[in-house]
């Protein structure tokens, strides 16, 4: 068996923006956990490699975000964030839902 030992000071605090409390709103409870445990799992370490799902992000005048995580039953949540390499800091600026080509958040369509 192999034990893969981490050193602490690799992980990325986690911070989010204020508005993430109105995006969440728009959000049924019941998924509020899984979407916090998959930025916990995804963005402590390394949230600036592209992973299946995680992309970064075409600038755009709507959002700040550099990257985007999916997430979810069919990957219909996004996480919106920047990552300062750094600060070892991810701030999480938008949680969204994606259905078909449409992405809502807190209830507004969103283009990327």
């Amino acid at each position: 068996m192999t034990i893969i030992m981490v050193k602490m000071s690799q992980t990325f605090e986690i911070t989010y923006d204020p508005e993430v409390k109105t995006h969440l709103r728009f959000i049924e409870v019941k998924y509020h956990t899984l979407i916090r445990k998959a930025i916990e799992e995804q963005l402590a370490f390394e949230p600036h490699v592209e992973t299946r799902n995680r992309k970064p992000l075409l600038p755009t005048a709507e959002l700040d975000a550099d990257w985007e995580l999916r997430c979810g039953p069919d990957n219909r949540f996004r996480v919106f964030y920047f990552a300062d390499l750094e600060g070892r800091t991810v701030h999480v600026l938008a949680i969204g839902v994606k259905k078909g080509n449409r992405l809502a958040i807190a209830g507004e369509e969103i283009r990327l």
